[in-house]
């Protein structure tokens, strides 16, 4: 392992080759430190909509995460980065979309980011990785889309664990009820007496704490039924 005056001088280094293009990118470039995700560099964009400085986001070190992220949506992208790490790969990257919190708003912005690792020691093992980040509301539609998106993400995560409780034939009706299908229309469909529909619609309602038309739909469309 590198000892600390040396690593600290390969990445101020690293970080003034960054700096020379930073400003003629269309992305925001951020440099993390690969064992906490405390920031080495930020590009001034970045700084200037985050309003902090250099110095000021150095000292937050892992805290900034939580400062101006939605913790959230590491749910969706960390598992893919261990990944990464876990396979010392310097060449694939990971794309994700994050919500951030803007200097004087309240809201979260939307922002699609790509990491990858950056520079390795003399052991080979990485340290330092590097991340793009471009706002949302820069694509026509896209926030609405991402928007979207997040919230189904986050349906099959919470469900995935009580859908995963049905049977084939109760996801079969779970399917045809999404449609506004009566019991008998399903069961002459699927060949059985529409008391059975009944008994399965009951069984559903009772697995997934389901109970209106719009609920079904909700879980057909999430769990690619429909």
């Amino acid at each position: 392992m590198l000892n600390n005056k040396h690593t600290e001088s390969l990445i101020s280094e690293k970080v003034k080759v960054i700096e020379l293009i930073a400003d003629q990118l269309p992305a925001i470039v951020i440099i993390h430190r690969v064992e906490d995700f405390s920031v080495v560099y930020m590009s001034p964009k970045g700084l200037s909509l985050l309003g902090v400085s250099m110095e000021e986001l150095k000292q937050m070190r892992a805290e900034y995460q939580h400062r101006f992220f939605n913790i959230e949506d590491s749910d969706d992208y960390w598992p893919k980065f261990k990944v990464l790490l876990l396979n010392n790969d310097m060449k694939s990257s990971v794309s994700y979309l994050q919500q951030v919190k803007l200097a004087g708003s309240e809201n979260w912005a939307w922002y699609i980011s790509a990491t990858k690792l950056f520079m390795q020691d003399e052991e080979g093992k990485a340290f330092l990785c590097i991340t793009t980040a471009i706002a949302l509301d820069e694509m026509k539609h896209m926030p609405a889309k991402a928007e979207r998106l997040l919230e189904e993400n986050t349906f099959l995560r919470e469900n995935y664990k009580k859908f995963s409780k049905l049977g084939k034939r109760e996801k079969e009706i779970l399917k045809w009820v999404s449609f506004g299908k009566s019991s008998p229309e399903i069961g002459e469909e699927l060949g059985i007496a529409s008391a059975t529909v009944d008994a399965h619609r009951k069984n559903i309602k009772k697995k997934l704490s389901i109970s209106s038309y719009y609920d079904f739909a909700q879980y057909a469309r999430a769990f690619d039924l429909i």
